[in-house]
């Protein structure tokens, strides 16, 4: 009996033997595209490590192998290890050629910087990623990935740029006449026109400048949210010749303006999470001409409420005490309502008005006013441009002026049109236009004010 036991478990150790022996030939003749759909299966089913195993056999191979450094930066990820997994799609970057290649590239680091936390930087790596999507299908995705980051990026930075020729850069006047201050009239027995100097005219010219605005949100909660703030923006001019002949001792930087600000933000969801109330509190500086212009702290409370699929409403209030160092001090309430409603055709339509008073130590910067603006923005694009339109009015009443008896009234009106066009795009942003014109009619003719310009801008497509 103890010869065929003997027997057996030789047969056994010698099956087992062929069985690993087997096992081994297997995995060092297994076919590259084998290998890498065993990987894929592995990461599927959870087994990281396994696919990494996989992926570093295969870049053994050949450390050129795209798909191999895909595989392993994944796998990295999925365990955590985000610095070789960075260093992964870094490499996986700098060898895909194809837009197919680039746009798995991309997508694994946006993946690897988002479980880092670098959200920002995720969010642009999306951008390449749908720049290079290979079809309509993936390019959803990555878009889709990018508004899901973007959800939880606690950073929110918005760039604007500005260059567009400015019929009025300087505020001037329409006219090339007006009466001196009042008084004089009684004096004179009646009023006393006089010449306005070239710079108390309309200038034209080209505007440029760039805003920058970014909020941090520090805290938030299922239904509420607290942000910090900055913004940051710069304007100037380049006098058209024309203005150069009309103001030759001006030039366009004297009109340049720039603000710095601070803030906080708080959010909250109410009324069964159809309405959200709104704060904010705003300290700045600005600057005209290259010094110092005025200082200030605005504060505005908000609620919205959303009373059926398409409409919504919103209300707000908002106070600002303006400190000037070139500009007399100012304080500023006003109250405002909107109403916005999406039709049946995707259209989507906006109906607003605002009130303002102030109150001041100079008596003649004192008003009030009120306006009312309307807007309506085309749901489908006609000819590939996305437009939207706006018009409005507003009447500023200021009981007493140095120039009329009567005060100063001034009427003015304003519209703009945008297109944005949607078929160019170019990394998620598609260029802009805008065009705009209002006027002010005046009692003094000082104040009327004619405006024309036409800017480009950059908006983001998602």
């Amino acid at each position: 009996m103890a010869r065929p036991r003997a027997m057996r478990l030789s047969y056994v150790a010698f099956s087992l033997a062929l069985y690993f022996s087997a096992t081994a030939q297997a995995q060092v003749t297994l076919a590259p595209d084998s290998m890498r759909q065993a990987a894929v299966i592995a990461l599927r089913e959870g087994d990281a490590p396994r696919a990494q195993a996989f992926a570093e056999a295969l870049l053994e191979r050949d450390a050129d192998d795209l798909n191999a450094h895909l595989i392993r930066s994944r796998a990295l990820r999925d365990q955590g290890k985000v610095a070789p997994a960075r260093a992964a799609a870094r490499r996986a970057w700098t060898l895909a050629e194809t837009d197919a290649d680039k746009y798995a590239a991309a997508l694994i680091t946006a993946q690897v910087l988002s479980t880092q936390g670098k959200r920002t930087r995720a969010q642009l790596w999306l951008r390449r990623a749908a720049q290079h999507a290979p079809n309509d299908r993936l390019k959803a995705r990555a878009k889709r990935d990018f508004r899901y980051v973007r959800a939880r990026n606690r950073w929110s930075t918005k760039l604007d740029f500005v260059l567009a020729p400015n019929s009025n850069i300087n505020n001037g006047s329409a006219n090339d006449r007006s009466y001196l201050n009042h008084a004089f009239s009684a004096l004179f027995g009646e009023p006393v026109e006089y010449a306005l100097s070239g710079s108390a005219q309309a200038l034209s010219g080209i505007e440029y400048g760039a805003s920058l605005r970014t909020r941090y949100r520090f805290r938030e909660t299922a239904s509420t949210a607290q942000d910090l703030k900055f913004g940051l923006s710069y304007r100037s001019f380049i006098l058209s010749e024309s203005a150069k002949v009309q103001a030759p001792d001006v030039s366009g930087s004297d009109f340049a303006f720039g603000t710095l600000s601070f803030g906080y933000g708080y959010r909250q969801l109410n009324m069964e999470r159809l309405g959200e109330f709104s704060g904010d509190l705003e300290a700045g500086q600005s600057w005209y001409g290259g010094s110092r212009y005025a200082s200030y702290l605005r504060g505005a409370v908000g609620q919205s409420i959303k009373t059926s699929a398409t409409r919504r409403y919103r209300f707000g209030l908002n106070a600002e005490r303006l400190l000037g160092q070139a500009t007399p001090d100012v304080d500023t309430l006003g109250f405002s309502a909107s109403l916005t409603e999406r039709f049946a055709s995707g259209n989507l339509g906006y109906i607003g008005i605002s009130t303002e008073v102030t109150q001041s130590i100079e008596p003649t910067s004192e008003y009030a006013e009120v306006e009312i603006r309307g807007g309506y923005v085309l749901g489908k694009p006609i000819m590939g441009a996305a437009l939207q339109f706006g018009l409005g009015m507003s009447y500023r009443d200021y009981d007493l002026s140095i120039h009329s008896p009567d005060g100063r009234q001034d009427r003015r009106i304003f519209a703009d049109m945008t297109a944005t066009f949607t078929d160019i795009d170019y990394y998620g942003f598609n260029p802009s236009l805008t065009v705009s014109a209002s006027r002010t009619d005046s009692n003094i003719g000082l104040y009327d004010v004619n405006r024309f310009g036409v800017s480009l801008g950059i908006k983001s497509a998602f």
